[in-house]
């Protein structure tokens, strides 16, 4: 029976259910696409049949790049947990295709090309495309809430890995599965409540309660060594078909981060540093990403420098610059380059001070460019020198360093990498104010370095347009 049930559950691991996000999105786009360029013929009566030369002399190869423009409007929603909210979705859908209005108008009207573009092919395009992907996502929403109510799950183990893994659970909306109850082997447990949900068994009776419960997942989340006679049965459960995921996985699938602290010291060396060379062909693709990004971020530095420079002298003085030490890759120093935002005696007592949200040494003129992030377009030269690349760590000053691999576990770890612009912890989390907000931010630089990839680094610059076009910056 336990077989049976779990064939017939299915389940989405995060990077399918973003391609199949962006694969759904693509496909409604391009529909619209063709409805707009058949609306677009069916107005020409110069033409009597739809054909190939149709598409040959009057469609320009720019409008079958609308499908992927639309793809990188919907950039935001590619974050699992606001994909399965329909609320933000509709928001997020609805202002995608607002913008694109915008921009259409103001290319049609500004640009002086009126005949170049067919105003009936792109105004079907962005209102079916905008229809079609929010039924699309409608149908996603409840395919997922529906993938989450087949499944159902014990968790292996009661100790404080188990209690984090309910806490988590709880804030996670769709859940992505059903919590049924735990199992330990520690008498002594049996019949406590781990936050709402009951130790109920031990490995000897879970191949019981697995048929008796319908149980098609098995979450191991054993703190300290493994008996023997558990493995034995998780390792059947898995041969009857039953899912096995180890907490730390899941822990990484539900929130984006590494689970810092539930995890063994030797972690690093067993499954962290053979997965973060990337290998040979990332690594160029990466620098040459970073070369082509920085140099057109260095003509925007040149644009934009005389209106902040006269900026900070008014506000604040000179200097118009903020040099200061900060660790790279191996933990090689480097000076950072930004525009100052904060006022000249900031550390007038030489002590490092940890900066917030509501930092009164934020000068008026500098919390518009934290705002913005255009304090940190200086460091597009750091980039093109290779001190730094667009995505990565926060590079971070060597006093800080010191003290926090004191005090967070595997902190060091993010010096396996350059540091960035940009990184999944910035766009994922807001400013670190106190060890545990570091705690997190860690979590998530070292879940970018065990996972980062060419498209990872292109999500988090895209997504980083978007923080900086929204003003949410800091």
């Amino acid at each position: 029976m336990t077989s049976e049930l779990s064939k017939s559950t299915w389940r989405l691991r995060p990077g399918e259910q973003r391609l199949l996000l962006i694969f759904g999105d693509l496909l409604m786009a391009s529909i619209a696409l063709l409805v707009g360029i058949y609306i677009w013929w069916a107005g020409d009566a110069w033409l009597d049949v739809f054909n190939l030369e149709f598409f040959r002399l009057r469609v320009q190869v720019w409008f079958y790049f609308l499908p992927i423009t639309w793809i990188l409007l919907l950039i935001e929603t590619y974050d699992l947990h606001r994909a399965a909210n329909w609320t933000r979705t509709v928001r997020a859908i609805a202002l995608a295709g607002l913008f694109a209005g915008i921009i259409y108008l103001l290319v049609y009207f500004l640009a002086d090309i009126p005949g170049k573009i067919n105003r009936r092919a792109v105004g079907v395009f962005i209102l079916l495309t905008t229809l079609l992907t929010l039924l699309w996502r409608w149908y996603y929403i409840k395919l997922i809430i529906s993938h989450g109510e087949q499944r159902r799950a014990f968790v292996i183990g009661a100790g404080s890995n188990g209690h984090t893994l309910a806490e988590i659970y709880k804030t996670i909306n769709p859940s992505p599965f059903n919590l049924i109850a735990y199992i330990d082997d520690d008498p002594s447990k049996l019949g406590i409540d781990v936050e709402g949900y009951s130790v109920i068994g031990n490995s000897e009776t879970l191949s019981k309660l697995v048929d008796e419960l319908l149980i098609t997942d098995l979450i191991v989340s054993i703190t300290g060594e493994m008996k023997g006679e558990t493995f034995r049965t998780i390792l059947e459960m898995q041969e009857r078909g039953v899912e096995i995921t180890r907490m730390p996985s899941l822990y990484e699938e539900l929130l984006g981060r590494v689970p810092i602290h539930h995890l063994e010291y030797d972690w690093i060396l067993r499954s962290f540093v053979d997965e973060i060379s990337g290998g040979m062909i990332y690594e160029f693709f990466k620098r040459v990403i970073d070369i082509v990004v920085s140099i057109i971020g260095m003509l925007v530095f040149l644009i934009i420098f005389p209106f902040v420079a006269i900026a900070i002298l008014v506000d604040d003085g000179f200097p118009i610059f903020y040099k200061q030490e900060r660790l790279g890759k191996g933990a090689h120093s480097f000076d950072i380059i930004k525009f100052r935002t904060m006022r000249k005696d900031a550390e007038k007592e030489g002590t490092a001070q940890m900066a917030d949200e509501q930092d009164p040494r934020i000068t008026m003129v500098g919390n518009f460019l934290r705002v913005t992030r255009i304090d940190e377009v200086p460091q597009f030269w750091n980039v093109l020198r290779g001190e730094m690349s667009m995505v990565g760590p926060r590079a971070e000053r060597a006093q800080w360093v010191s003290t926090f691999e004191q005090q967070i576990p595997f902190y060091r770890s993010r010096l396996l990498v350059k540091p960035g612009i940009s990184g999944w912890a910035q766009i994922n989390y807001g400013y670190a104010a106190t060890v545990e907000d570091t705690s997190v931010k860690l979590e998530y630089d070292l879940y970018y370095i065990k996972h980062r990839s060419i498209f990872m680094d292109i999500i988090v610059i895209l997504r980083t347009v978007g923080t900086v076009l929204g003003r949410k910056g800091r």
